[in-house]
């Protein structure tokens, strides 16, 4: 069922329309390559990867919650349904709507849908590089279950991080 909430002139809604994938896209390319000096290979791998959360949502429990403010995408998280677990994805904003509590609210949404449809807990995988969303997840119950060095298409050297939220 699509649904919607607005949240401090934000709509944050379940259906995806035309042009919210390729700006998801987008904006993981232009912010990361600004942010942390990821390479094109980064916004390749998070194409492919918007491709089989997309072909995954009609047969599955998958979810996003696309943020949206005066028609453009300013926020994205999508929920992948691996089964037992979830995968936590693609979760970004975009900055001049940080700190106004909109992760937090993402973040409150995916753990409820979670709980709602079942899951036994949820996984992602990010880099250290990122630790205000690392300070959200851990904030959320995630905890950190791995590190490890990775040349990841993100054109540079990362440590990988897996961070793993068991629910009871």
């Amino acid at each position: 069922m699509k649904s919607f909430i607005v949240f401090k002139d934000i709509l944050i809604r379940t259906e995806l329309m035309p042009g919210d994938l390729g700006y998801v896209i987008h904006l993981h390319g232009k912010l990361y390559k600004k942010e942390y000096n990821y390479g094109l290979h980064f916004e390749s791998y998070v194409a492919s990867g918007l491709h089989e959360f997309y072909e995954s949502m009609a047969s599955s429990r998958s979810c996003a919650w696309v943020c949206e403010n005066k028609g453009k995408v300013v926020g994205f998280v999508a929920l992948m349904d691996r089964g037992e677990q979830a995968q936590l994805r693609y979760f970004i904003i975009d900055p001049p709507y940080r700190g106004v509590g909109l992760g937090g609210k993402l973040m409150e949404l995916y753990i409820d849908y979670l709980k709602r449809k079942g899951f036994k807990g949820s996984y992602l995988l990010t880099t250290k590089e990122l630790p205000a969303a690392a300070h959200l997840y851990t904030g959320a119950g995630f905890q950190l279950k791995e590190e490890k060095p990775a040349h990841h298409p993100f054109g540079k050297d990362v440590i990988e991080q897996r961070y793993e939220l068991e629910l009871i």
